[in-house]
């Protein structure tokens, strides 16, 4: 496998940008107050979880579907990980003189097994759509207009994760009104940083294929996503 400058420390900044986005993020839940839209309710996440979407956007774009999908796992992994772990430090048995923080900790890190389920099955199909689509339309496009395909594949992608996350998560505890109004805000918040994030995204991927020599068209690959072969 060809080795890269920058490919392992994109990969770790986007497991690190994973994993505190699942972690911190459902910490807090706030209120802010948009121009013409009022006030508009979300988990504090979904400021940093796009973040994610657009590593995977610049894994596949430069290096290939092929090599997103070790990304992909290796997040995967590590929210595994990361949720077992959490499972095991909430229910140890406090020591007496941190009882009175035991309820601080279950409230930050206490999520049901519903909603740890809910967040890595979405994410792990909402990583793979978007990178399945972006490397298509990379093809079908020639290489050309970037911003069609990071915009096209992160609308594709967050689409399937958001339906899935607050579906598995919630249906049946929610109204369903309600389930869908905060199923699309989600939604529209996480895909509009995609679009913010374009002329930094055209800057990065620019100096990724100059320092990498790397251009990636996935004609011929694979995209099973059961597979970790680059």
């Amino acid at each position: 496998m060809k080795n890269y400058k920058y490919y392992d420390l994109i990969l770790g900044a986007y497991v690190c940008v994973l994993l505190c986005a699942n972690l911190i993020g459902p910490a807090k839940v706030s209120t802010v107050h948009v121009p013409v839209f009022g006030d508009v309710t979300f988990a504090a996440g979904v400021l940093f979880f796009p973040f994610s979407y657009f590593f995977g956007d610049v894994l596949t774009e430069v290096y290939g579907y092929a090599r997103d999908r070790r990304a992909v796992w290796s997040g995967f992994g590590a929210l595994v990980f990361a949720s077992l772990m959490a499972t095991v430090v909430v229910h140890l048995p406090p020591a007496d003189f941190w009882k009175d923080k035991e309820a601080a900790v279950d409230a930050i890190f206490g999520s049901t097994p519903r909603i740890i389920g809910a967040s890595i099955i979405a994410f792990w199909c909402g990583s793979f759509v978007n990178s399945f689509v972006l490397a298509k339309m990379k093809i079908l496009t020639g290489g050309r207009w970037l911003w069609t395909r990071t915009i096209g594949s992160t609308l594709c992608g967050e689409f399937v994760d958001s339906a899935l996350f607050y579906a598995i998560a919630f249906y049946g505890t929610w109204p369903t009104p309600q389930l869908v109004g905060v199923t699309i805000t989600q939604y529209v918040l996480k895909s509009s940083w995609e679009v913010i994030m374009t002329p930094a995204t055209y800057k990065i991927v620019g100096f990724l294929k100059r320092a990498e020599q790397e251009d990636y068209f996935d004609r011929g690959t694979n995209f099973t996503p059961f597979s970790l072969q680059a």
